[in-house]
């Protein structure tokens, strides 16, 4: 009898487990690491779903839509987490995405009335650098410079979209010719983020392309403050990172409730000092004391997702030229 008591329990679990609705979110590679958001969000979000919470990561930002795009309606995917505002209109032009009913007190720079995508952090891009090293102050004294920078590639990364939209926003038709004076100083170009970070803490570049709140990890984390964000004059480009939920989900309930669990404190709470961005809402202990040392861009650059994907072809067309030669 024990024996069979002992079979029927060990059934019983695996009824229970096999019951256990799955929330599968795909994602960027940082985002799910040891030391990104991903542990502590997936730990918080199933202390009230009621569910398994899969956090899926597939490469950088960029590559998350391509990946969507490939598998259509057949994506495991219930939800995508880590679009931003130059990638939106195209992820809508697809079809794939499904509108949400999330309300929120935003703390972004910009009015959000999105009806597709909810924000879950923001920030700007920035090149940082060792702080006892001189920076330049804007692109066209960074080409005229021997720095050597390592920047990501726009077609796989979000900042390295981020980067050609930033030239193109403050230069407009002469960006061309920023991008052949940027173009020796450029040492590699990484399919994500991670590797040119990596790149840049070995030693292997002067400066990389990040954001300006980086800083921040080295000085709350690691109790360092070697790294600084370079301020450059004509502005910093703005990114507004997002999720949606995809139409063909098999858990639109499941969906809907990790999107709005995402504004909550329990979540935002987690960006500032895991994802190293601005929360999209304020958490209610406000933000870390080191974020208080940041520079703060005195102008800020940002194409609606219209303009962003107009230019998107051209922009790349010019840097990929300009790195050609």
């Amino acid at each position: 009898m024990k024996h069979l008591a002992f079979a029927a329990g060990l059934l019983g679990a695996s009824a229970a487990f096999a019951e256990t609705p799955e929330l599968i979110v795909y994602t960027y590679d940082s985002f799910v690491s040891d030391w990104g958001p991903g542990p502590a969000v997936e730990k918080a979000f199933e202390e009230v779903c009621g569910c398994d919470l899969k956090l899926v990561g597939t490469g950088d930002g960029a590559a998350l839509l391509a990946r969507v795009k490939l598998e259509g309606e057949r994506s495991d995917a219930d939800v995508v987490l880590g679009l931003d505002t130059n990638l939106t209109a195209a992820a809508k032009e697809t079809g794939l995405f499904a509108d949400h009913s999330v309300s929120a007190d935003f703390a972004l720079p910009v009015e959000w009335n999105d009806a597709t995508f909810v924000p879950y952090d923001w920030g700007y891009f920035a090149f940082v650098h060792n702080a006892d090293a001189a920076a330049p102050a804007d692109f066209r004294a960074l080409a005229a410079s021997d720095q050597k920078i390592v920047i990501q590639d726009p077609r796989s990364s979000t900042p390295g979209l981020g980067l050609l939209l930033w030239v193109k926003a403050a230069y407009g038709d002469e960006a061309p010719e920023i991008w052949r004076g940027l173009s020796d100083n450029v040492v590699t170009v990484t399919k994500g983020w991670s590797e040119a970070y990596g790149m840049f803490l070995e030693g292997e570049a002067d400066m990389v392309l990040s954001y300006t709140t980086s800083p921040a990890y080295h000085l709350i984390a690691e109790e360092d403050s070697s790294k600084a964000a370079a301020a450059f004059d004509e502005g910093h480009y703005m990114q507004v990172e997002v999720a949606g939920k995809l139409v063909a989900s098999d858990q639109p309930e499941l969906a809907d409730q990790f999107l709005a669990f995402m504004v909550s404190d329990a979540f935002q709470s987690i960006i500032p000092t895991t994802n190293w961005m601005y929360p999209a809402v304020t958490p209610a202990a406000g933000l870390p004391e080191g974020f208080g040392t940041l520079i703060a861009p005195e102008k800020s650059l940002l194409l609606d997702e219209a303009e962003a994907a107009d230019v998107r072809e051209a922009a790349l067309g010019e840097w990929l030229d300009a790195l050609s030669h």
